[in-house]
This record gives C-alpha cells, sequence and structure tokens, in this order.
C-alpha cells in the first residue's frame, strides 16, 4: 500500500526548493473563523521562481506516466492544474462548485464541517480508462479529493494520484484517500 509521499526531506536532506516554497506560504491566524491557521499560498505566487519550482517539482513526478487529464479542484487547483497540464500535454479539466459549468454536468456531493457541497465537470470532459491526476493546494480532511475522486471514477477515469502543494501534518505519516495515493509537496504552517 503506497502512502502519502511528502518531499520536504529525502534520505535526511532536504530540498531547498521546498524549503523556498513553504517559507513563502503565509500563515494568516484566525482566517477565516476562530482558531483556523490559514496558509495563503497567494504570497508564494507573487514569487515567480518558487511558483515554478513548484510546477515544476509536479510535472517531474507525472512527466512519465502517461498522464491525459490533470483535474484541478475549485479554485487553486486552477492555479496548479493548467500549467502542469500544458507541461504533460495534457488537458485540462476544472472540477468546478454548483451551478459555475455551462451545459452539461456530472455532481458528487460531499459533507463538509457544516453541510454538504459538490462537485462538478463537464459531461464528456473525460473518456474511460484517461489516466488523471487530481491537484489542490492543500489536503486537510480529505472530503474534497475523495468527492473529485468519485466524480472521475464515475465516468471510468483512472485516477492515478491526488498531488496538493500543502498537507495538514496529519497526512504525513501516510494514507490513502478512496484508495488513492496523495503527494504532498510541504506540511501545513502553523
Amino acid at each position: 500500500m503506497k502512502e502519502v509521499v511528502m518531499l520536504e526531506e529525502e534520505n535526511g536532506v532536504v530540498d531547498p526548493r521546498l524549503q523556498a516554497i513553504k517559507a513563502a506560504i503565509r500563515v494568516v491566524p484566525h482566517f477565516p473563523k476562530p482558531g483556523i491557521m490559514f496558509n495563503d499560498i497567494t504570497t508564494m505566487l507573487l514569487r515567480p521562481k518558487v511558483f515554478k519550482d513548484a510546477v515544476e517539482i509536479f510535472v517531474d513526478r507525472y512527466r512519465d506516466m502517461s498522464i491525459s487529464a490533470v483535474a484541478g479542484v475549485e479554485a487553486r487547483g486552477f492555479i496548479f492544474g493548467p500549467p502542469i497540464a500544458l507541461a504533460l500535454g495534457a488537458k485540462f479539466i476544472p472540477l468546478r462548485k454548483p451551478k459555475k459549468l455551462p451545459g452539461e454536468v456530472i455532481s458528487e456531493s460531499y459533507v463538509l464541517e457544516y453541510g454538504t457541497d459538490s462537485l462538478e465537470m463537464h459531461v464528456g470532459a473525460v473518456q474511460p480508462g484517461e489516466r488523471v491526476i487530481i491537484i489542490d493546494d492543500l489536503v486537510a480532511t480529505g472530503g474534497t479529493l475523495c468527492a473529485a475522486i468519485n466524480l472521475l471514477e464515475r465516468v471510468g477515469a483512472d485516477v492515478v494520484e491526488c498531488a496538493c502543494l500543502i498537507g495538514l501534518p496529519k497526512f504525513k505519516g501516510g494514507c490513502w484517500l478512496n484508495g488513492k495515493p496523495v503527494y504532498v509537496l510541504v506540511d501545513c504552517r502553523q
């Protein structure tokens, strides 16, 4: 069983690109509500070299995996997904919140801490057997990524892996979400 992979340290050596990525993420206390330590990636986006390094790390991982599509979770998955897809020669599939996509959609609901939400994608965006990676900025509980996996698998996609820039410490020990490995670049800053 493959576990969550965190690149922060390999063989006792810390990759300086990952140190720069982690340092570029701003922590905003008590946002959006008291007790939350929000990891803000927008400060990393202001540093082109660091942003490019993050994209290149993902591209290097998936380059030889015959990926046909990159599915990005709204909204921050839309930041990382398209440049990764272009570099891999793959299509980009936006996974959106309800009522944001025109035309016929397929949706998957999931439970939040206080209620439910859904992800939607266009019918026909992915074909059966296509190899897909799912990109988001952060994995906290895994609920959104599980919904994305379910949505893509319902139409026959082969979800290879979920990839996130940031993961909460509980993901550091390793886990799968819906039977799929999660690849995380850095742990959450506190």
